[in-house]
């Protein structure tokens, strides 16, 4: 070990030091970190702690400059979640786990949490059943919008209007959006579907694998000339799902979802207009 490393941590690195590249690195893996849960100071904490080895609070205190008391909070909430250990020495010492293990702790945590919130639902269903509605308005439904926010949200949007349509479902998308659909096994829900549906698409011959199992009638190829970052999908002529941001954006997806008639019926228009100018797709 060499000077530098053994006076500096990886975070206090330098551009003109040799421990920069690995500083990036730690950067990279502390944002994945936080789609698992952990805080920016909670990864930051767990990863020192796994390349740095066994540390009493103090030292990870002083190391990674953070105050005394927030220190101890995130070392007790590591060890909540099971992805750090102490030892019964004084002082104690903190270890993280290795970082498969201390995912797969964190992956199955989430799998739990939701499984219970799942069993819960039915009871909770229940007592709000029991409450009665105080609106006085009418019964006429309003036109509303969502605004819907990174991968998971849009999924889960898309995966309501898709188990609950009676009609028709329109998708029109760039190759990017059609090979995410795929992934997700979205696209799976029209294999054996009684309802119509229709799919524009912008996929060229290298990704028309993802519509083997679909009806050909169902699907076309949209002109070369349209550009890529058009997306939507309409759902029974009453609901529509537009990409602000698509799979094509070097940024996080953001989408609108709407029952506004007129915005509706304005991209049921284009829908068709395409429909009727584009190829049937060869597969």
């Amino acid at each position: 070990m060499t000077n530098e490393t053994a006076q500096t941590s990886i975070f206090d690195s330098t551009p003109d030091t040799q421990m920069y590249e690995y500083k990036l690195s730690i950067e990279k893996v502390q944002v994945e970190l936080l789609q698992y849960g952990l805080t920016s100071n909670q990864s930051k904490v767990f990863i020192y702690l796994g390349k740095y080895g066994a540390k009493t609070a103090p030292e990870v205190c002083k190391a990674l400059k953070l105050p005394r008391t927030e220190t101890y909070h995130l070392l007790s909430a590591l060890q909540n979640k099971g992805i750090v250990l102490s030892t019964f020495q004084h002082p104690i010492q903190f270890t993280a786990l290795p970082l498969n293990k201390a995912i797969w702790i964190l992956v199955n945590s989430e799998k739990e949490r939701i499984k219970s919130l799942e069993y819960m639902e039915k009871g909770l269903s229940e007592l709000w059943d029991n409450i009665p509605t105080f609106d006085s308005l009418h019964d006429e439904i309003e036109e509303k919008f969502q605004m819907l926010q990174g991968a998971n949200q849009i999924q889960s949007k898309i995966t309501e209007m898709t188990d609950n349509f009676k009609d028709e479902f329109l998708i029109l998308g760039s190759e990017k959006d059609y090979v995410r659909l795929y992934h997700g096994e979205f696209l799976e829900s029209f294999v054996e579907s009684k309802q119509r549906f229709r799919l524009l698409s912008a996929c060229s011959e290298k990704t028309t694998y993802i519509f083997d199992n679909l009806e050909r009638k169902n699907i076309k190829k949209l002109d070369k000339d349209i550009q890529n970052h058009l997306c939507f999908i309409l759902k029974d002529d009453t609901e529509l799902l537009f990409f602000t941001k698509n799979a094509n954006s070097t940024t996080e997806l953001f989408a609108m979802w709407t029952n506004s008639k007129s915005l509706v019926y304005s991209m049921k228009l284009l829908f068709e207009s395409l429909w009727t100018n584009s190829k049937n797709i060869h597969l």
